[in-house]
Order: structure tokens, then C-alpha cells, then sequence
């Protein structure tokens, strides 16, 4: 998804706002205010030197940094766990835990109410890392059982595509301007309404086997959800540069941690996804 936790319109409204009934009052101090009703002069008074007041703690870059490595190694911890409850009782025989959806479910509202109540992330991110972390775990086990050495293949991808689109981003090659902005958001909703169709056909038991069975289409679609996931990277790493630099809450760093792991954590199934399919058609 365009992170839907990191876009702009969160940025505008946690923004700190411009003067308020304060800057009416500093004009009252001003040479050629008039005081009260008299319509007199009065010389701007003085107490002194003033000290410079100290506002509130404001979101940092290397706070956002902190705030997600701390999420993911809650996220890892987690998957350990996750991929410990995974059976295999007989060769290629997967027992899997019933409690994953549930994870999924939890890990879901967490994102969703962070949206609209970003102030909260600092409590329901951790959460998110560690319901998310146990389902993640537990998927890459099943994943590993069918394709043996493949969750060692989708973590180092996931590492690597990161990486890259960091440099890519920090050199400037990847500019983020509206034009981008548009074209991934667009591409990226585009592609959760495709999954929301999918989804709805296996609801009702009709199972879109494209998606899973190593052709070329199944292939392709998990080549441009990877990119595209790679893409939203990019939106996130301006997200947090846009936040510094506009002095949102500090709390806001533990929500631009919360995006950024919603991010990995789909590129992560989507190169898991597209690694299955590869492993298919060989």
C-alpha cells in the first residue's frame, strides 16, 4: 500500500500550527500600538534579555531510526516465536497454528487506529511488531518447509532492496515530487483492490491459481507488487524527512517506525510471494 500511515495529509495535520493569540498580543507592544482606548503612544516596555523559550520535542530523523530498529527487534523476537509453533510431523506435512489470523486481524487495527490517532503509536507499534512478528514467523516456517531455504532468500532480497532504495533516495536519483507521489499511490491502491478481488474469490472457494502456481503472470504480478512495495520505501524516507523538517510531535517518530515495518513486512511476503513462484516453475 502507499504506506497509508505515512502521506501528507497526516503530515499537515500533526504539523505544529503558526502564531496564535499570541502574536495579536505581541503587537501590543509594538512602537506605535495604541494602549486601551486613549489612542496614546506608550513606548514598548522591557524586562530585560528574555530567554529563548523551548517548545515541545520534536520528531528527529534519528528518533524515527531508533523507533524502527526497536520494532524490528521486536518484529524478529517475535517471528522466532511464530516460527517455533509451526509443525512438521511427516515430510512436507505442515501443521499451522490457528491463532495466525487473529494475529493478523490484531496487527491490522493496530495499523488502522494509528491512522487516525497517530498520538497512540508509540503504544499499539509494539504491538503491531509482535502480533505481526508471530504471524510472519509462522508463515516463513510453512513457506520453509515447502521451499527449503527460501526465507534465508526473501530476508537477504528484503535487506537488499532496502539498502538500495536508501542510497537511491539519499543520492537523489529517487526524487519524490507529486508526479511520483501520484503514480505509486495510484498503483499501489490499484493493486490492493486486485488482492481484494482475489480475496473475495477464495472467500466464496474459487481459488486464483495464477497468483501461486509459477506462471508467468503469477510471476510478473509478484515482480510489480515487489517494485511497487520498493517504491513505497521511497515515500516513506521523504515522510520522515518532511516530518523533521516540519517539527512534528515527537510521538511521530514511533508512528514513521510503525510505516516503515508496515512496508517491509509487505515487501518481505511479496519477495517470499515471487522467490515460491520462481521455486514453481523451476
Amino acid at each position: 500500500m502507499s504506506n497509508p500511515l505515512l502521506n501528507n495529509k497526516v503530515l499537515e495535520k500533526n504539523a505544529p500550527q503558526g502564531p496564535g493569540w499570541a502574536a495579536a498580543e505581541a503587537d501590543a507592544g509594538k512602537p506605535g500600538h495604541s494602549v486601551g482606548n486613549t489612542g496614546t503612544w506608550a513606548p514598548p516596555a522591557t524586562d530585560g534579555p528574555v530567554s529563548p523559550w523551548v517548545g515541545a520535542a520534536r520528531m528527529t530523523a534519528s528518533g524515527a531510526v531508533s523507533a524502527t530498529l526497536v520494532l524490528m527487534v521486536l518484529l524478529l523476537g517475535a517471528a522466532v516465536f511464530g516460527w517455533s509453533t509451526v509443525s512438521e510431523p511427516a515430510p512436507g506435512q505442515v501443521v499451522f497454528p490457528g491463532w495466525v489470523i487473529a494475529a493478523v486481524l490484531v496487527a491490522v487495527v493496530c495499523a488502522i487506529v494509528s491512522m487516525f490517532k497517530p498520538n497512540l503509536a508509540r503504544f499499539l507499534a509494539p504491538v503491531y511488531a509482535l502480533v505481526e512478528g508471530a504471524a510472519i514467523g509462522a508463515i516463513s516456517h510453512a513457506y520453509n518447509i515447502e521451499y527449503d531455504g527460501i526465507v534465508l532468500q526473501a530476508v537477504g532480497a528484503t535487506a537488499g532492496v532496502f539498502v538500495m532504495m536508501l542510497v537511491l533516495y539519499r543520492s537523489g536519483i529517487i526524487r519524490v515530487n507529486d508526479k511520483f507521489r501520484r503514480t505509486v499511490i495510484g498503483a499501489t491502491l490499484g493493486l490492493m483492490v486486485f488482492y481484494g478481488i482475489a480475496l473475495l474469490f477464495r472467500l466464496f472457494g474459487a481459488e486464483v491459481s495464477f497468483l501461486s502456481n509459477g506462471s508467468l503472470l503469477g510471476i510478473g504480478i509478484s515482480l510489480f507488487a515487489a517494485g511497487l512495495a520498493a517504491m513505497n520505501l521511497a515515500l516513506d524516507f521523504d515522510f520522515i524527512e518532511q516530518g523533521e523538517r516540519n517539527g512534528l510531535p515527537k510521538h511521530m517518530e514511533w508512528y514513521a517506525g510503525l510505516g516503515i515495518l508496515v512496508t517491509l513486512v509487505w515487501l518481505y511476503l511479496e519477495l517470499l510471494r515471487l522467490l515460491g513462484n520462481l521455486r514453481e516453475r523451476n
